[in-house]
């Protein structure tokens, strides 16, 4: 292996990465170098820049915590979280899909609530919401005996490991589909909040005139075995900044209807909401991903 120009560098290193026993290793590293190597070409990459973005990536991983992930963030502040999500459901992103993403905010054992529950731990104001929602097969048959966490921030735009106003597992819930594949439950009306901006994403929306925005949604993750695990985020159709989701996650099959009542219910105090959605499964291995925050 003998360099003598800029030219030889990447034969040599695809080279190397050629010898890589793993077939699908191999795929990824040859065409990592082959793209980050035109990369580095295209923009013409000088040594302080290139000091400068090491730096960035020490920084992101320094940033992590049991209650942040600033990789996540970034991933999705650059549209790669989405990308990832349609091109691997949805016939490969050329149909319509209930995925979507994960988030940074997902938290393993959420408590279990029954169906008509609350999600509700500590005094949270705001309207309250009523979901209503059903889990289907591709053919619309009911998906009996799935299990449903759902999580969502709060109406003051925090998530409840985010906020030490809000309890334990506050706004989060776990739930299992009846004989009809429906669940549902209360709670309250969530808003859109900004994601957090005290660190290199930050930087990153402040250096290119981005707000910090995402729109009002709601966190679903179903699991039943025999489906591939089922990630969604519901978004209210009118939020302002539904057209402009710093994370880039809306599409228009999770659009969802949350319609103000301005009449009471017995249960409830004008104004409240209520969201109907239909949650679609694709077959697959059932295999939970891993929790972004603990």
């Amino acid at each position: 292996m003998r360099i003598a120009r800029q030219q030889d560098v990447t034969p040599a290193v695809l080279e190397v990465m050629a010898r890589t026993r793993d077939p699908r290793l191999r795929e990824i590293m040859v065409s990592l170098v082959t793209h980050l190597h035109g990369f580095v070409r295209d923009v013409r990459l000088t040594e302080p820049e290139f000091r400068d973005a090491t730096a960035i990536l020490n920084e992101i991983g320094a940033l992590a915590s049991d209650s942040h992930n600033e990789f996540v963030l970034m991933a999705g502040s650059l549209g790669v979280s989405s990308l990832v999500c349609l091109l691997n459901n949805g016939d490969h992103g050329n149909t319509e899909t209930s995925q979507s993403l994960l988030g940074p905010f997902w938290r393993l054992n959420a408590p279990r609530v029954e169906n008509g529950g609350t999600i509700l731990r500590s005094d949270t104001p705001g309207d309250p919401l009523f979901v209503n929602a059903r889990v289907v097969d591709g053919e619309g048959r009911p998906v009996v005996g799935a299990e449903v966490d759902v999580w969502h921030a709060s109406p003051v735009g925090l998530y409840e490991n985010q906020d030490p106003e809000q309890a334990e597992m506050n706004l989060r819930g776990k739930f299992t589909t009846d004989a009809e594949g429906r669940f549902w439950f209360r709670s309250v009306m969530m808003v859109g909040y900004p994601i957090p901006t005290d660190g290199v994403v930050g930087r990153l929306l402040a250096a290119q005139g981005r707000h910090p925005m995402r729109p009002a949604h709601l966190h679903a993750l179903i699991v039943k075995p025999g489906f591939k695990v089922l990630i969604s985020q519901v978004y209210d159709a009118n939020d302002p900044h539904i057209g402009s989701d710093v994370q880039f996650g809306v599409t228009r099959a999770l659009l969802g209807d949350f319609v103000r009542h301005d009449a009471p219910r017995p249960d409830a105090a004008a104004p409240w909401y209520a969201l109907d959605y239909t949650y679609v499964m694709e077959p697959g291995e059932a295999v939970l991903p891993r929790p972004p925050i603990k």
